[in-house]
């Protein structure tokens, strides 16, 4: 490819960790080979479907809001990241982002060395007990 792509989203789609993303690089939309890079939001009061990604190695920087983002074996740890904040999930880490705020969304651009975007996420299910 010797070109330059423009992806223009035209709208959200509902991500497996169930929220609103809004369609940005990928090999789908512009033929990227080893990477992706999209918008997401999390509603007021909203949460991610605890996931993992299979593999692949995400960073995120948070553009809105303030998120707590819940992770490893059973999600017990944790760390709160607020708009201007960078953080880096290394591959198979179970994470669940929160939103902390009841009237003010969360926005974030996610990068993924995955160019397929969905398909290395894999729910993660919280055991009851240990």
């Amino acid at each position: 490819m010797d070109k330059i792509i423009t992806v223009r989203p035209q709208g959200t789609h509902i991500s497996k960790q169930q929220l609103p993303n809004f369609e940005g690089i990928s090999a789908n939309t512009a033929g990227s080979k080893h990477l992706c890079m999209h918008l997401v939001v999390i509603p007021p009061g909203g949460k991610a479907v605890a996931h993992y990604h299979d593999g692949y190695e995400t960073v995120i920087y948070i553009i809105q809001g303030k998120a707590e983002t819940r992770y490893g074996e059973n999600l017990e740890q944790s760390t709160i990241n607020e708009a201007g904040d960078f953080l880096f999930i290394p591959p198979n880490l179970p994470h669940q982002p929160v939103n902390l705020s009841d009237t003010e969304q969360v926005i974030a651009v996610v990068a993924r060395n995955d160019s397929n975007e969905q398909e290395s996420v894999v729910v993660y299910e919280v055991s009851e007990t240990k």
